[in-house]
């Protein structure tokens, strides 16, 4: 997916969160952005997937202004550019098999949803998902009961049910141990590589994003400072 970002600006209030943030990715990259906490970060991802309005500036997927969609046409983007969080966003109460599956609401009648009504071929892909990044173990616990590295590669599961073009995760290792921190990220990793699905992640430390990006992007105070291969961003320049 083709992604341009222009002179995209988010104020809150007299705060400027994002101040004239403009790159363009044509690849199916896997992005690490990086930067202190209010860099500007998790600002960028909710205005890209449409949770935040921005204050101006244009968003383009292919030739589609996204930030011009509304109603349907606004879900149908939702639905293509899953998020991930930094708690996860389960349903703490519902197995997890559910929760995988939720992923496909944007795809399901009003009804249908509400009365949780799934198709064999959602249970089937729900599982395989399962399979492929080690929860199928877990599917019919609540979701609470998991550990969060484990709640995390559900959240993965259910952003691949929503069949993306494009990953946006917030974050999605800071709250996590050494072992399942690798765990999310390679599978983030096996997602860009193997479906070929973009991949922009808000991360909080350098070595992660040297590891397992092939371009990083440094904010600081709302803009772009570094825009490079990791192999270009020295540690006196990241401490800058």
């Amino acid at each position: 997916m083709h992604l341009q970002v222009s002179k995209l600006k988010k104020e809150f209030g007299s705060t400027v969160a994002l101040n004239s943030v403009s790159f363009e990715s044509t690849d199916n990259e896997f992005i690490g952005i990086i930067g202190r906490s209010g860099a500007g970060k998790s600002t960028l991802l909710r205005v890209l997937n449409r949770l935040t309005t921005e204050t101006e500036g244009k968003v383009f997927a292919g030739s589609i202004d996204i930030l011009e969609l509304k109603g349907s046409q606004k879900r149908q983007w939702q639905s293509q550019c899953a998020m991930i969080f930094q708690q996860f966003n389960l349903v703490p109460r519902l197995d997890v098999i559910t929760n995988v599956i939720l992923g496909r609401l944007f795809y399901q009648s009003t009804l249908r949803s509400t009365l949780r009504f799934f198709t064999k071929e959602e249970r089937s892909d729900a599982l395989d998902l399962m399979n492929r990044f080690g929860v199928a173990p877990t599917a019919l616990q609540r979701a609470e009961t998991l550990s969060g590295g484990q709640q995390q590669r559900v959240a993965i599961c259910r952003a691949m049910m929503q069949n993306p073009k494009i990953i946006l995760a917030d974050e999605p290792i800071a709250s996590l141990d050494p072992l399942n921190a690798r765990l999310v990220m390679e599978a983030l990793q096996s997602i860009n590589s193997n479906e070929k699905i973009k991949v922009i992640c808000n991360l909080h430390t350098l070595d992660t994003a040297r590891t397992y990006c092939d371009r990083i992007i440094g904010m600081r105070s709302g803009e772009i400072v570094f825009d490079g291969k990791p192999s270009e961003l020295s540690d006196a320049k990241a401490r800058e």
